[in-house]
């Protein structure tokens, strides 16, 4: 049974981890945290090795120590179950934990994600950690929210998951023939006659195959899924009242998250956008997480309050951006702002990586005084922040498995990346005010206005009549190039491109002409404008559409090249090629004007300002954010406002400095 978070108040906090420190340092530890605002600390994510010494020897003396001190200092406790990383001893007790790379060669004990999904004793050995945290610490007064493992990630590929993987396949498929045929293995002659032949796809193997390979990662995001779900059990168990997360990250390719999200009671996840990221590739990755849960509130369980040093340059992070990036975050749906890490580790990989407080120990440093005065912030607008739903009528379509299947084939271009497309086109939406919902293709469509597809090279059943529905009740839609060729399982559809999507677009895609890196064609807009575009270009024979751009170079200089097709009471839009950022505006206020998709209470946005709303119970909230390092104003409709963070009424006119936050109520 799942848990309804219900915090008490913005969670600000993060990642301590007492055990590489001194005793001495621990009770400074909890004086600072007081001094920064944090009101929750997550441990111990990497303490495997220190509690559990050996096969039946525990030492939980340390934590008892750390856990009474925050709690006696008034800090909640986010409990990890320590399952994140082995010790040296259960990798030599147990070789069948380490997984095989892709390779096809054993790793050896050292660093993290080292384990195999598949192995009994680690599945043994983690639930049984699991199992002593939530005995011995399931009913403290201080545990809010417990923390599964780590940034699941890595992908095995040995002798234990070949087994595991056959079995699966004979569940998904029934019968080999069916395996063959949806796989397609009569190509190069490579056909099954046993299930023993099936081999996972490690390098110079059956990587040939687009079945196989993207089978092999829904097996192995399943498969992790499983592991997560081993340690959840145990929790819910001991500890059904206590709400359960693990942290994802982003747009991580190898783990299907909308797969894993339905059993997590919040979402979290861990934000590091590189120094230059655009405002919006880091929006459309807080979109994306909040659409994994329809929408409700989530948790920024990590993000650095400096600079990351896993990055090819250590960037700092600017005075003001670190709020203004937290801020960013609560704009989109969280409900929680927290760090990676508290202290700067003393030694190993993570020595230089940022944290609130430096290897100096001092609370005047820029860094600390910044957390700090976020912390003080938030402790005075939670509660009216707290439990808020952005509030949107836009849809962007996002699919792992539609991504591991655009980036396994072969063709048509290198340089067709689903996560580039994917940003370009919300970029350009992003900058003209609206903001969009990211979430599976196979969601409730039927409340949004504007549905974008990038790249639907997977069409699953169900979904194109889901699209057609939403359409036919007044959405425009808007879907792109590489759209509408293969099934669920990768084989092409035989009866022409975009598949089950051509009579809602009125269109037939005959060929496809791929664009080298620098090449560009030209576009004619229906209202005289120019544009360029790039990447790709269909040849699209209209079969009712109408052509609103067409191309203006080459030998199909004249044909179609962008189109759209009334259907319904709506209207769906097709990209042959990826226009510029002109091009692409144009196309969307073409859509939004079809209909009627709005921006937060009308307001004209400023390059690089964002306006976000969220509605809770006691009222809209306007968070307005200014990603510019200068000033800027920002024309409001004619009312009076007021600042949650300042108390200050704000009337027709605001003023926001560089990296400036404003979160204005809308009721007077």
């Amino acid at each position: 049974m799942q848990v309804k978070p219900n915090f008490p108040f913005v969670l600000h906090g993060g990642d301590y981890n007492p055990e590489q420190w001194p005793i001495e340092t621990w009770d400074e530890d909890v004086r600072l945290m007081q001094r920064a605002g944090w009101n929750i600390a997550t441990l111990p994510v990497f303490g495997w090795g220190n509690l559990q010494l050996g096969e039946n020897e525990w030492n939980f003396t340390w934590l008892d120590q750390v856990i009474e001190k925050l709690h006696s200092g008034g800090i909640r406790l986010c409990l990890a179950t320590g399952t994140a990383a082995t010790p040296p001893w259960i990798d030599q007790a147990y070789p069948d934990i380490l997984r095989t790379d892709s390779k096809g060669v054993k790793r050896r004990h050292g660093g993290r994600h080292t384990c195999c999904p598949h192995s009994p004793n680690f599945a043994r050995l983690s639930t049984g950690l699991a199992t002593k945290m939530a005995e011995r610490y399931g009913s403290h007064p201080a545990l809010l929210l417990w923390h599964i493992s780590n940034e699941y990630g890595e992908t095995c590929y040995c002798n234990l998951c070949a087994e595991a993987f056959r079995s699966w396949l004979k569940v998904r498929y029934g019968t080999l023939a069916e395996l063959n045929f949806r796989w397609n293995m009569a190509f190069w002659g490579q056909t099954y006659t046993d299930w023993s032949q099936i081999e996972p796809p490690v390098e110079n193997a059956q990587r040939n195959f687009q079945g196989l390979l993207i089978d092999y990662d829904r097996f192995q995001s399943e498969s992790l899924h499983n592991q997560c779900l081993a340690e959840m059990e145990v929790l819910r168990r001991i500890t059904p009242q206590i709400p359960i997360t693990t942290n994802f990250m982003g747009t991580f390719k190898p783990l299907d998250y909308h797969k894993w999200a339905p059993d997590l009671d919040i979402i979290s996840w861990d934000s590091y956008p590189a120094r230059n990221a655009t405002p919006s590739q880091i929006a459309l990755r807080h979109s994306l997480m909040r659409g994994l849960k329809d929408g409700q509130p989530w948790m920024l369980m990590e993000q650095t309050p400096s600079q990351q040093n896993w990055q090819s340059y250590n960037s700092l992070k600017r005075p003001g951006v670190m709020r203004l990036w937290s801020y960013q975050a609560m704009a989109h749906g969280a409900d929680a702002v927290m760090y990676f890490q508290w202290r700067r580790s003393p030694g190993a990989q993570e020595m230089l990586h940022g944290a609130v407080v430096e290897h100096a120990g001092r609370e005047d440093a820029r860094v600390f005084k910044e957390v700090a005065a976020l912390g003080a912030e938030l402790a005075r607008i939670e509660k009216v922040t707290l439990g808020g739903r952005v509030k949107t009528d836009v849809a962007f379509l996002f699919d792992w498995e539609n991504w591991w299947a655009v980036e396994y084939s072969s063709g048509p271009s290198v340089d067709l990346k689903y996560i580039k497309v994917m940003e370009t086109l919300y970029s350009a939406l992003f900058d003209l005010g609206i903001v969009a919902d990211v979430v599976s293709p196979n969601s409730d469509l039927s409340g949004y206005r504007l549905i974008v597809a990038p790249a639907l090279k997977m069409v699953k059943p169900g979904v194109a009549e889901s699209i057609k529905a939403a359409v036919q009740g007044g959405a425009s839609f808007i879907t792109t190039f590489f759209s509408g060729i293969t099934d669920a399982t990768d084989r092409a559809f035989t009866n022409g491109y975009p598949g089950p999507l051509s009579d809602l677009l009125g269109i037939w895609v005959e060929e496809s002409d791929a664009l080298a890196q620098d090449d560009r064609n030209g576009l004619h807009f229906s209202d005289q404008s120019e544009s360029q575009c790039s990447l790709l270009c269909d040849r699209i024979q209209l079969q009712g559409a109408e052509a609103i751009a067409h191309y203006t170079k080459d030998f199909y200089a004249g044909e179609p090249a962008i189109t759209v097709f009334p259907y319904g009471e709506g209207a769906a839009f097709y990209l042959g090629t990826l226009p510029d950022r002109a091009g692409l505006k144009s196309v969307f206020r073409s859509a939004i004007r079809r209909s009627g998709v709005t921006m937060p209470h009308g307001i004209s946005v400023p390059k690089d300002v964002e306006i976000t709303e969220r509605v809770s119970e006691l009222g809209s909230l306007l968070y307005i954010l200014n990603h510019n390092s200068n000033e800027v104003e920002i024309l409001l409709p004619a009312r009076n406002y007021r600042s949650v963070i300042d108390d200050a009424v704000v009337n027709h006119t605001l003023t926001l400095p560089a990296y400036g936050v404003a979160i204005l109520t809308t009721e007077v």
